[in-house]
C-alpha cells in the first residue's frame, strides 16, 4: 500500500472508500473543517434543540423514550439524564472485538456522518471524535449485538461511552480505562447533550466502516486472483487464446473485458505458445474472467452503495435547523449495506471456487500436463517420501467449502425485536462481518493457489525446452521467489502461508490497477 499524503478531511466535502482505508491504516493525517460558516451551521442544530426544550417541544429520543419507549414522555428535569441511560443500557455486546483497523473505519464512518450538520450535535463532538482519530484512540467494540436498524446501537454505544470517560479503549498498544486516557490527554470527558448519543449511536457507522475495508480486500483479491490464473496458464500450459480480444467483444461485459485484458497483458498473449494440450483448458482456466468478470463489473455498484452511506446523515430524527424542523424517519436502517455485503460475499466465494478448482487441477497428474504429483520438487529417489503441495490442497478445499457455506444472505434473516417496534431490520451489520470472514477464507486460498502456481512455473521452468515467462509474470516470480523458495523436500508450509497472507494484506505485489 502506499502511503496517502493528502490529509482527509471531515466536513462537507464528501469521503471515498480509499479515504477511509487511508484513516483505518494510518496512512492519511486527517483534519476537521474550521471554517467559521461551517461551525455555525454545525451548533445552529445544536441551538435549535435546545430552543425546543425551551418550549418544550416534543422530540423522539429528547423529550421521549427510546424506540418502542417513545411514547413514554420524558420530563425535563430527566432530559439531561436520557443519553447516559441511552450508551448504559445498550452496553451489552458480546463476541471478538473489532480490530484496530476496523475501529478507525468505524469511527471515521460516524464522524463523517455527523459532520452533516443535520444530528443536532455540538461541534465539540466532532471535535472530539475526531480527536479519537487523531490521536489513536481506539474504544475497545464488540461485534455482535447489533440487528443493523435502529442503526448500530450496541456496538455505537462503546463510542459514546468512551467519549464520556467510560469503558475501555486502546491506547498506544495497550487496553486502558477511557477516563484514564482522557486525563493523559489533559481532555475532559463529555458530558453528552439531549440527542448526542442518539446521534452517535443510531446509525449504520459499524456496517459501513466493515463495508469499506471489505470493498479494498475485494478490489485487489480480483486482481491477485487475476495475476494467480495467469501463473496457472503457465504451469498447466493452457491455451491463452481463451481470452482473446475478439472473443469478449462478442459478449462486452466491462468487467469481463477488463479481465481477459489483464490476462493477455500478463500472459503477453502474441509471442509464442507452447504446443496445446488440449483445444479448450477445464472452465477454471477458460472460464475465468467470466467468474472473476462479474466481481469486477459489481465493484462500481457496491462502491455506490458504500459512498451514498458514507456520505449520509443515517441517524434519527434528522434535525433541519434552517427550517426549524424536526424529520422523524428511518435512515438507521441499513438495508443497502446490508444488500452489498451480502452479494459480495457471494461474488468473494466464487472466487474462492474458482481458485480452488485451479489448485486441484495443479496437483493432479491426471490433469496437469506432466508435473510431478502434488508438485513436488522431490528428486526421483526420494519422490515416494514426498508428498510437496498435497495437504494444502486439503487445508485449500476446507476453506473453500467454509467460504461457501458463509454465503447465505443475511439480510433475508430479518426478526422483529424491541416490542415489535424494530419489526423489520437489516442485519446490514452481520451481513459485513459474514463479507470479512469470506474474504479471510478466500485470501487463505488465494495464498495456497499463489504459492502452488508459483511451485508449478518454478518446475516448468526446470525442463529442457523450457520458455521464457511473459515480462509481468517474470518478475511476480522473480519477487516470490525471494519469500518462497522452491518445495523440494517436504517442509511445513504454514509460516510460508501465513507470510503470504501477510503480504496480500499489506496489497504489497502491485498488480494492475
Amino acid at each position: 500500500m502506499t502511503t496517502h499524503l493528502e490529509p482527509v478531511t471531515f466536513g462537507e466535502r464528501a469521503l471515498r472508500i480509499e479515504d477511509v482505508l487511508a484513516l483505518a491504516n494510518r496512512q492519511a493525517p486527517t483534519q476537521l473543517q474550521g471554517d467559521a460558516a461551517y461551525r455555525q451551521r454545525i451548533a445552529k442544530g445544536a441551538q435549535f434543540l435546545d430552543s425546543l426544550l425551551d418550549k418544550e417541544g416534543v422530540i423522539y429520543g429528547v423529550t421521549t423514550g427510546y424506540g418502542d419507549s417513545c411514547v413514554v414522555a420524558v420530563p425535563l428535569q430527566h432530559v439531561e439524564a436520557l443519553p447516559r441511560h441511552l450508551y448504559t443500557f445498550h452496553g451489552c455486546g458480546l463476541g471478538k472485538l473489532l480490530d484496530a483497523q476496523a475501529t478507525r473505519a468505524v469511527l471515521a464512518a460516524r464522524l463523517q456522518s455527523l459532520c452533516h450538520g443535520v444530528s443536532g450535535v455540538r461541534v465539540e463532538l466532532l471535535e472530539r471524535l475526531h480527536a479519537f482519530l487523531e490521536h489513536d484512540v481506539l474504544p475497545l467494540i464488540p461485534e455482535e449485538g447489533s440487528v443493523g436498524a435502529s442503526g448500530d446501537l450496541t456496538p455505537l454505544s462503546y463510542v459514546a461511552a468512551t467519549l464520556s470517560g467510560e469503558r475501555e479503549v486502546m491506547f498506544r498498544g495497550e487496553r486502558r480505562q477511557a477516563a484514564d486516557v482522557h486525563r493523559e490527554l489533559s481532555w475532559e470527558p463529555l458530558v453528552l447533550r439531549p440527542k448526542e448519543a442518539l446521534a452517535l449511536m443510531n446509525g449504520t457507522a459499524v456496517m459501513t466502516g466493515l463495508a469499506c475495508l471489505a470493498f479494498a480486500r475485494a478490489d485487489y483479491l480480483l486482481q491477485l486472483a487475476t495475476r494467480i490464473t495467469a501463473l496457472n496458464v503457465v504451469a498447466l500450459q493452457g491455451n491463452p487464446e481463451h481470452f482473446d480480444e475478439r472473443l469478449f467483444a462478442a459478449k462486452p461485459h466491462p468487467g469481463q473485458m477488463q479481465v481477459a485484458a489483464w490476462l493477455r497483458k500478463d500472459l503477453a498473449i502474441d509471442a509464442p505458445t507452447a504446443p496445446l494440450h488440449r483445444l479448450q483448458d477445464r472452465y477454471s482456466l477458460r472460464c475465468a474472467p467470466h467468474v472473476l468478470g462479474v466481481l469486477a463489473d459489481s465493484l462500481n455498484w457496491l462502491r455506490s452503495f458504500i459512498e451514498i452511506e458514507l456520505n449520509s446523515a443515517n441517524d434519527n430524527p434528522i434535525i433541519d435547523a434552517e427550517e426549524e424542523r424536526v424529520l422523524h424517519g428511518g435512515h438507521f436502517y441499513g438495508g443497502h449495506i446490508a444488500f452489498a455485503m451480502d452479494s459480495l460475499k457471494t461474488l468473494v466465494a466464487n472466487v474462492a471456487d474458482l481458485l480452488d478448482r485451479q489448485l486441484a487441477l495443479l496437483v493432479d497428474v491426471r490433469y496437469n500436463h506432466g508435473l510431478p504429483s502434488n508438485l513436488s520438487g522431490a528428486p526421483a529417489d526420494r519422490a515416494m517420501i514426498n508428498h510437496g503441495f498435497k495437504a494444502v490442497q486439503i487445508g485449500t478445499s476446507a476453506w473453500t467449502a467454509e467460504a461457501l457455506k458463509n454465503t447465505m444472505p443475511a439480510s433475508v434473516f430479518s426478526r422483529s425485536t424491541e416490542c415489535h417496534n424494530q419489526d423489520k431490520v437489516s442485519m446490514g451489520t452481520i451481513a459485513a462481518r459474514d463479507a470479512i470472514r469470506v474474504l479471510e477464507l478466500t485470501e487463505q486460498v488465494a495464498a495456497a493457489t499463489l504459492l502452488a502456481a508459483n511451485q508449478g512455473v518454478w518446475l516448468r521452468a526446470q525442463a529442457e525446452d523450457a520458455r521464457p515467462l511473459p515480462p509481468a509474470l517474470a518478475a511476480m516470480h522473480d519477487e516470490l521467489a525471494k519469500d518462497f523458495p522452491p518445495v523440494i523436500e517436504d517442509r511445513a508450509l504454514e509460516g510460508e502461508l501465513r507470510l503470504c497472507l501477510q503480504r496480500i494484506a499489506e496489497q504489497h505485489w502491485r498488480l494492475h490497477a
